[in-house]
């Protein structure tokens, strides 16, 4: 898989570093997507998944998120089938000792091998730096989330799952991680077979305070 072909089609190029961008403007149709995304049931994606083109575009927005310090303090993992039964296949012995009944991590396994693509978020802080290591969690989780906006707006269904195995430390070799690295969570992607129902939202009366 090449992540750096960017031709998909439905992506214009990048912008060349250093060009004005486009000013804040009405993009009704992007204000749909982002009211009417969901979470896609890992058990529910379906091949096909995002060819390599799309994946790449996928990516390349899931990054263009806000940095502080422009630090990157996280990189992906792309996976499909074959990876995902392997790294499957390394965690099994875990799974009598992962703090969860034996039959519910082995059934967490069973679930990240479903999805046709997967993508490992992977934190990697920058320790020491004057950029605190909270905001760089906090990109991190912007990238999780842009992710599946970018996903949904090229006609995948997406979830954002970290599982068991994102907390065992055993689990690091397994995806190639090293000592100080850690899984923001686990980007599953593909076709959606079965179309999610709307959820209960927030109410924002509870949440929301305004000063004047």
């Amino acid at each position: 898989m090449a992540v750096n072909d960017l031709s998909f089609p439905l992506l214009p190029p990048p912008p060349a570093l250093g060009a004005p961008l486009p000013g804040a403007e009405r993009h009704p149709d992007f204000l749909r997507l982002l009211a009417e995304r969901r979470s896609t049931p890992a058990l529910t994606l379906r091949a096909p998944g995002p060819d390599a083109q799309t994946l790449s575009a996928i990516l390349r927005i899931a990054a263009r998120v806000p940095d502080h310090g422009k630090l990157s303090p996280w990189r992906f993992v792309a996976m499909g089938p074959v990876a995902k039964a392997r790294i499957a296949g390394q965690l099994g012995p875990f799974c009598a000792d992962c703090g969860l009944e034996p039959a519910k991590a082995e059934a967490a396994l069973a679930k990240f091998q479903v999805p046709p693509c997967s993508v490992a978020v992977v934190f990697r802080p920058v320790i020491p730096h004057k950029i605190p290591v909270w905001e760089q969690e906090l990109s991190t989780g912007a990238v999780c989330f842009n992710m599946l906006l970018a996903a949904y707006a090229c006609g995948f269904g997406g979830n954002w799952l970290t599982e068991w195995f994102s907390y065992d430390a055993r689990a690091r070799a397994a995806f190639g991680l090293t000592d100080h690295e850690r899984l923001a969570g686990v980007i599953h992607l593909g076709t959606v077979s079965d179309r999610p129902p709307e959820r209960e939202r927030p109410n924002l009366d509870d949440l929301v305070t305004i000063l004047d």
